[in-house]
């Protein structure tokens, strides 16, 4: 007979939080899922009464960043309360088991919770040579991914490297590195992309599944849109820049001290969908462009074979071929005078043809 396992609430309030704690961890996640106020108390009630979601963290060819991002969350509720109770079903980077000890704690898991627990795999799976290339306890990680999938609720890929193959997938591909979404078949899969992905967005990921019952709603590439529907370029404190033809020219020369566009340096923002922009890292106060680093796109598909990281991009979504980056804030700058020009005259044929009516009289037109 399993334990009975304690609400997000109780865990808290065992740790020290007040209730006020608790509220704030509400409405930050609301904030962050772009949800109104007055879901706040949905979100707050959801944890209080529900029981922790069963969680099984796998791990295969990555760097483990996925895990140290959400480890140091801004916010200490969401490594303490989420992460931690987490670590007491399966993870292998985390959990203090070792051994038969932790083999034992996985197949109790996926055991006494069929059909509810979450299967959230870090890492991309290699498939060639019939996966000798990352095995665990005698199994390929594939064999043990397709085992912990077919009784889960749900699959979450973490990071860019379950989500797209990342670097290991990078050409030539030596180990065959394929993605989560294709080895499961017949099960919900949320991809939260990103090398790392921001912490607070897999929290946001982890509280609507336990608060709602539903995976969030996704992108045509799995992604949760409450966190991916936004260019980063569109978020960006510099784009006001991009728009006025200003540009880094080099890393050491007097506009990136300004703080211009990166676009001249390689910067994906104008194709890459994140909330980097908008949530940020390390307590929310800043991203790789905010410290002078072009966006690398590394929450898209194929990022490492994408023509290089600092090499600039031909063309992008809404602009068309830039083939003159220079050009971008005269060019603007001059299809607003057209546009002005245009206001004008169309105006002036409006005005004179309600003259031409009788529907109002010349010195109103002249005033």
């Amino acid at each position: 007979m399993s334990k009975r396992r304690k609400t997000y609430f109780e865990v808290a309030m065992e740790k020290g939080y007040s209730r006020r704690d608790f509220m704030k961890l509400g409405a930050m996640m609301a904030a962050f899922m772009g949800l109104e106020s007055s879901m706040v108390g949905q979100i707050t009630k959801a944890m209080e009464k529900a029981v922790r979601i069963p969680i099984i963290w796998l791990h295969g060819q990555e760097c483990t960043c996925c895990s140290e991002s959400f480890i140091r969350s801004s916010h200490p509720l969401v490594a303490d309360i989420l992460l931690d109770l987490v670590s007491l079903d399966y993870t292998e980077t985390l959990m203090a088991a070792a051994g038969h000890q932790a083999e034992k704690s996985l197949t109790d898991t996926m055991k006494n919770y069929h059909g509810k627990y979450l299967l959230t795999v870090e890492g991309s799976v290699p498939t060639k040579e019939q996966g000798v290339y990352c095995c665990i306890g005698g199994k390929t990680f594939e064999d043990i991914v397709q085992e912990a999938a077919e009784g889960a609720k749900a699959v979450i890929a973490w990071g860019s490297c379950a989500s797209n193959g990342c670097v290991q997938s990078a050409k030539p591909n030596p180990t065959g590195a394929t993605p989560i979404h294709k080895i499961i078949k017949g099960k919900p899969i949320i991809n939260v992309p990103g090398c790392p992905p921001i912490a607070e967005v897999m929290a946001g990921v982890v509280v609507h599944l336990l608060t709602f019952d539903r995976i969030p709603e996704l992108d045509r590439l799995n992604r949760p849109k409450a966190f991916y529907s936004r260019r980063v370029h569109d978020t960006c404190y510099r784009r006001p820049n991009f728009d006025a033809g200003l540009f880094v020219e080099s890393f050491d020369d007097e506009n990136a001290k300004k703080g211009y566009c990166l676009y001249k340096m390689g910067c994906k923002g104008p194709v890459t969908y994140n909330a980097c922009g908008v949530i940020k890292w390390n307590n929310g106060v800043s991203f790789p462009i905010q410290s002078g680093h072009p966006c690398i796109g590394c929450s898209e598909e194929n990022f490492w074979d994408n023509g290089g990281f600092y090499k600039r991009l031909p063309n992008f979504p809404g602009f068309g071929i830039e083939s003159n980056a220079d050009k971008v804030g005269l060019g603007l700058g001059v299809a607003t005078g057209v546009g002005i020009a245009a206001h004008a005259v169309v105006t002036n044929i409006r005005k004179r043809k309600l003259i031409a009516d009788g529907e109002c009289e010349q010195n109103d037109v002249e005033s």
